[in-house]
């Protein structure tokens, strides 16, 4: 199998995790993605950067953060496969990304303009479908992560991110853990100390 149909394949399983597609689906849609490998820490978007795309993590695992006006790097979020990268106020308002958007690991990622893509949900109604469960993930991450910071102790949180991220927690350096999940990297280590992990 060469490279492009490994990538359609890919998309096409990565996406179905989420809706039922079939071929049929993948051919309406194809033409108007592109595909990318990325090395570890390589920027998909910056901080400033006006963000049509929406970028689907095919493999890998990767990290939305910004920099505050001290210098300091904050982790926004992580994602893996199966997530996306962009930047809503861009897409929707037109203006500039707040934040950074990078790879953690190597990472494949299928990208296409949202425009492209409210036009297919228009034409098909799995798109659609696919569309619509798109937003309603987000939303539920952000509920359940905003519940996290206001109802969990930062170990329970800690819990809560190894189930998530289960296996490719492994791939993800502590420090963007510690900041992923609002805490020092001295506290994530006593954590870990504390739950057998180092």
């Amino acid at each position: 199998m060469n490279i492009e149909n490994t990538h359609r394949q890919l998309l096409l399983n990565t996406l179905s995790q989420l809706v039922p597609l079939n071929q049929a689906d993948m051919d309406l849609a194809l033409p108007y993605f592109s595909f990318q490998s990325y090395c570890p820490q390589e920027s998909v978007f910056s901080c400033g950067d006006f963000v049509s795309d929406v970028h689907f993590v095919l493999d890998g695992v990767g990290r939305y953060f910004y920099i505050d006006k001290n210098g300091t790097e904050r982790n926004k979020s992580l994602v893996r496969k199966g997530g996306a990268f962009a930047s809503i106020s861009s897409i929707v308002e037109g203006s500039p990304s707040p934040f950074f958007a990078q790879t953690l690991t190597e990472c494949t990622i299928a990208s296409i303009d949202y425009a492209e893509l409210v036009a297919l949900s228009n034409t098909s109604s799995q798109w659609g479908e696919f569309v619509r469960k798109m937003f309603e993930r987000l939303v539920l991450k952000k509920e359940k992560r905003e519940a996290g910071f206001l109802m969990l102790s930062a170990k329970e949180r800690y819990e809560q991110f190894l189930k998530e991220f289960s296996q490719d927690s492994q791939h993800i350096p502590l420090r963007h853990v510690a900041m992923y999940l609002g805490i020092t990297d001295v506290t994530l280590s006593r954590i870990r100390r504390d739950m057998g992990l180092t």
